[in-house]
């Protein structure tokens, strides 16, 4: 197999890479029937002599690779036909931008396998880079309140060198008394959870959170069945939740009414309540004032995230009683932190956390004959049509929806 790492072309630049140069070396003694090519780039964290050193190929021309890796969607101007390509096509949701390189990706005979695909039989993700968005955008909600109520300064985090660095800024840094929630149990919410330990901030259980007062900065990590009731009170498993969301309501005013700062690393699915509306937060018992939004989902279930923000400028202010955006620093509004690519300013630590799940997970499945089903499940197109897990997109390509 010839393995094609291709370059980053989308705007703003990503430095990330599906392969560092040490982890590719790795591939190669584990699997040494692969041969790995690497596209020039001029802005990727590992420079290409320092791929050239492993004894990689360093070409601008990929053309005779079987699979081409790359992290963000390729334009479609730079799609080579015919071959299988693995990156974030962000298509599987139907987002209307991408409706385009979704048809071209069918006209062009690729056949497609979007890393967010790449899951195991129970339908759970098996890579991404939700460690490093929840690292990052827990370390920007510290820095947006240290920022605004003039505490402290940390840097930006795409002005450090790595992960170590990171870390090394947070150890110099105090924190007033506040309440700090942080929502979610996976990768986003765990990474996000490392931050909180490293600032040495103490867990507390829900009851406690809820009806206490602390002399020292505390947060507490809650899941869909503490902050989602069911309409009819019974008390069921969170399966239940997954398959029945509509028999749900939000209960996530009691903790609104008590925290100061919020950390969203939730996901949130399709037919599930909203954390909160617009209306919540006008309410004079809503407390929240700084929320780190992970998860960032739009308009949707965090009433006051309402735009994405940048890593140039990562913080804005929502106003409850207007509705309307305002400075982050604005008396009476909520500062938002709600950047949608944050593993992008730890490009070095995230590319090599990437590159160890692909090699674990992904590659040997090229060669056990895809024993576990791990291609068979992410193959989104094949022979110039949708593969039946992926029928559901027909409408969307054609244009009706």
């Amino acid at each position: 197999m010839k393995l094609g790492i291709i370059k980053e072309r989308k705007t703003p630049p990503d430095r990330r890479v599906v392969f560092s140069p040490e982890k590719l070396s790795e591939l190669v003694q584990k699997f040494p029937k692969t041969e790995v090519i690497v596209e020039s780039s001029p802005i990727r964290i590992f420079s290409d002599e320092a791929y050239r050193k492993e004894g990689f190929t360093v070409t601008e021309d990929l053309s005779d690779c079987d699979v081409l890796l790359g992290v963000k969607e390729v334009p479609i101007s730079a799609l080579i036909p015919n071959k299988k390509y693995f990156f974030f096509s962000h298509t599987i949701k139907k987002q209307p931008y991408n409706r385009e390189l979704l048809q071209a990706i069918l006209k062009k005979n690729i056949e497609l396998y979007d890393h967010e695909t790449i899951t195991d039989p129970k339908g759970n993700r098996l890579i991404g880079f939700g460690r490093y968005a929840g690292i990052v955008g827990a370390y920007n909600g510290f820095r947006a309140l240290g920022l605004r109520d003039k505490l402290f300064d940390l840097p930006k985090v795409e002005t450090l060198a790595d992960y170590k660095s990171v870390v090394k800024e947070l150890k110099k840094i105090k924190l007033p008394s506040i309440k700090i929630l942080l929502t979610g149990s996976g990768k986003v919410a765990n990474g996000a959870k490392e931050i909180l330990e490293h600032l040495e901030i103490k867990e507390i259980n829900v009851q406690d959170y809820l009806v206490n007062n602390f002399e020292e900065p505390v947060f507490c990590q809650i899941d869909v069945l503490d902050y989602n009731k069911r309409k009819d009170q019974k008390s069921v498993d969170k399966y239940d939740f997954y398959n029945h969301p509509e028999e749900y309501e939000s209960d996530f005013m009691r903790f609104a009414e008590v925290s100061d700062m919020f950390i969203a690393g939730h996901f949130y699915g399709d037919g599930a309540p909203y954390l909160f509306t617009r209306e919540d937060a006008k309410k004079p018992e809503f407390n929240i004032n700084l929320i780190a939004d992970v998860s960032c989902d739009i308009d949707g279930p965090v009433a006051s995230t309402i735009r994405p923000s940048t890593i140039e400028n990562p913080f804005y202010g929502y106003d409850p009683q207007t509705e309307k955006e305002v400075a982050y620093d604005a008396e009476n509004a909520i500062t938002v932190m709600a950047v949608d690519n944050l593993p992008c300013e730890l490009p070095k630590d995230a590319s090599e956390g990437f590159g160890e799940m692909f090699l674990e997970h992904v590659i040997p499945s090229f060669y056990n004959n895809d024993r576990d089903g791990v291609l068979a499940r992410a193959k989104m197109t094949f022979n110039g049509k949708l593969t039946p897990r992926f029928a559901y997109l027909q409408d969307f390509v054609d244009g009706k929806e």
